[in-house]
C-alpha cells in the first residue's frame, strides 16, 4: 500500500519542543498544581514536580513547540531531491506559517503527513498547541468525524510495528538497524531543553530537526525498497 502512495504526496516533519518556561517557579501556582497531579504517575515517589519540570515538553498543556522543520520529494526527468525547511521562533508565528504550508501546498485529498511516532506525538501536539494559541485547526490535523482510513497520517513507527501494538522501536534504532545514516550525530530530544533555554542554541535545534526529517523519509525509501537519499539529493530552502 506505502508504495502506491507517490513520494511527492507525502509532507515529511518533525517538532521539537520544551517546557512552557525555564523553570518550574515561572508557572503560577494552580498550573504548578496541575502539573503534579499530571505527571504524579509517572514520577511516581522518585521526583518532586519540580524535579520532573524538565520533561514537561513532551505534554502539549505543560510545553510548547520551539521548531516545526518538514522535507518533501521533487522529482523531474527522473532526478530525485529532498527539501527541508523548519519554522522556528515565536510558536504562534511558527504554527500559522506551517498551517499556511498545509493549505496553500498540501491541501489536496491525496497529500498526506509522515512523522515516526507522528500519531502519538507530533499530530496531536501541533493541533493541540494550534487550539491553545487561537488557530483554527487545518483540515489535514482536523480529526474530528474523520472514519481512519479517512485520516491523512502515516507514522514510521506505526509502520514497522506491522499490527504488534505492544512494540516501540525509536528513530535512533531503526535507523541503525536499517543501515540509515543516524540523525543522532550531535544532540538528542533531551538536550534539546537545555540547548533551547540555556545555551540559547536554535540554530543547533533546527538542525537536529531537519536531521530526523531526513531519516524519516529514509525509512520510507527503505519501507519501499528504494535507494536511499545522497547527501547529494538533500536541500536545505
Amino acid at each position: 500500500m506505502l508504495s502506491k502512495i507517490h513520494l511527492e504526496n507525502i509532507l515529511f516533519l518533525d517538532i521539537e519542543t520544551v517546557p512552557q518556561h525555564a523553570n518550574f517557579s515561572d508557572l503560577d501556582t494552580d498550573l504548578q498544581k496541575l502539573y503534579a497531579d499530571k505527571t504524579e504517575y509517572q514520577r511516581k515517589d522518585e521526583f518532586t514536580a519540580e524535579g520532573f519540570y524538565d520533561r514537561a515538553g513532551i505534554w502539549a498543556e505543560f510545553g510548547k513547540i520551539v521548531c516545526i522543520s518538514v522535507g518533501y520529494f521533487k522529482i523531474k526527468d527522473a532526478v530525485r531531491t529532498f527539501r527541508t525547511t523548519s519554522f522556528h521562533g515565536d510558536e504562534q508565528n511558527q504554527l500559522l506559517a506551517f498551517k499556511t504550508l498545509l493549505e496553500e501546498h498540501f491541501n489536496k485529498q491525496y497529500h498526506v503527513l509522515c512523522a515516526h511516532n507522528g500519531k502519538e506525538f507530533d499530530f496531536p501536539f501541533i493541533a493541540r498547541r494550534m487550539i491553545i494559541n487561537g488557530i483554527t485547526l487545518p483540515f489535514k490535523l482536523d480529526l474530528f468525524g474523520k472514519k481512519p482510513w479517512e485520516i491523512p497520517h502515516l507514522d514510521t513507527l506505526e509502520m514497522w510495528k506491522f499490527g504488534d501494538y505492544k512494540h516501540y522501536t525509536s528513530l535512533k534504532l531503526l535507523t541503525k538497524i536499517l543501515d540509515i545514516p543516524s540523525p543522532k550525530t550531535d544532540i538528542d530530544g533531551s538536550q534539546v531543553r537545555d540547548v533551547f533555554y540555556v545555551e540559547k542554541d536554535i540554530a543547533r535545534i533546527v538542525d537536529y530537526c531537519e536531521r530526523d526529517v531526513v531519516a524519516v523519509a529514509q525509512i520510507v525509501l527503505r519501507l519501499r525498497n528504494e535507494a536511499l537519499l545522497q547527501v547529494t539529493e538533500i536541500t536545505s530552502v
